[in-house]
């Protein structure tokens, strides 16, 4: 069996990569640029360039669908690439979701989950909550240089979840067709916090003070656009997770990941000291 992953120099991504490689799993790493990636047949792949799919698909049986986040309209940029591959002979997909997108329209991940399910492929949807990562990659720049955290998520505590964690279940489902065909795994840590606790442990670990800006929704959009350099597609639906947790609808845990792995999930504290470098001020840094 050979397995796609897309998205193999993502946080989720190239955890998956590296546990099917553990595994001496026939793997293909899938990347935007086709750059190589050290262990790995690499092939390049965009969900938007017919001219790459023929040469990632072929003799796949299995991949990791990883929706690129600038891909807000799934049903012209990125489903006629998952149909190309059904075509081709791949019959398991193992989709990267969204904790709460069976209840959540507006989500594009929401649109993947229906077209597989209806697609005839067995498919495996990895729902996960707000990752951890995010902290350290989307909103770097204010944690690290502003000393803020600026989400529209108001009081409402999100079920965070660490990449890792997320990346080994859905390795496991696809070194596993049989026990994961055609299940949702929804993939929390185990506490919910808001992002006022968020902040505080941040300020513990990093030893300076953070705030949690709670902004509104069009302070938000402006900010994510202006400052974090988000696409208009990509302001949209972090505004409508983000909405969820304000809503009080991002608070639910799962036992999925122990179900799953057999272990205890990576939580927030363990996480924010083991990457606590990557926000560390740098002098010169433009603030």
């Amino acid at each position: 069996m050979t397995v796609l992953v897309t998205g193999a120099t993502g946080n989720v991504g190239s955890v998956v990569l590296s546990e099917l490689l553990a595994c001496n799993a026939d793997v293909r790493a899938a990347t935007h640029g086709g750059r190589s990636i050290a262990g790995a047949p690499t092939v390049r792949f965009d969900f938007t360039d017919q001219a790459t799919w023929a040469p990632a698909f072929a003799g796949v049986d299995a991949m990791f669908v990883v929706r690129p986040p600038a891909l807000g309209n799934v049903k012209r940029d990125l489903l006629p690439a998952l149909g190309a591959a059904l075509d081709t002979g791949v019959r398991h997909m193992v989709f990267l979701s969204l904790q709460g997108a069976e209840k959540n329209p507006v989500v594009p991940h929401a649109s993947v989950e229906r077209w597989m399910r209806s697609s005839g492929v067995d498919w495996t949807f990895v729902r996960a909550s707000f990752f951890h990562q995010n902290l350290s990659t989307t909103h770097l720049t204010d944690v690290r240089d502003r000393a803020e955290i600026v989400v529209p998520a108001g009081r409402g505590a999100t079920a965070f979840v660490d990449a890792e964690d997320v990346g080994a279940v859905a390795a496991a489902a696809l070194l596993d067709r049989d026990a994961h065909a055609n299940r949702a795994w929804t993939i929390t840590g185990n506490q919910a916090l808001t992002y006022t606790e968020v902040a505080d442990v941040l300020t513990t670990e990093l030893g300076r003070p953070i705030h949690y800006a709670r902004p509104g929704v069009l302070r938000y959009a402006r900010h994510a656009h202006r400052k974090l350099g988000m696409p208009w597609g990509m302001v949209a639906v972090t505004t409508a997770i983000y909405t969820t947790a304000r809503l009080g609808l991002a608070d639910s845990l799962s036992d999925d990941l122990r179900t799953v792995l057999g272990r205890d999930p990576i939580d927030f504290a363990t996480f924010a000291h083991r990457e606590r470098a990557v926000w560390q001020p740098t002098a010169g840094r433009n603030r």
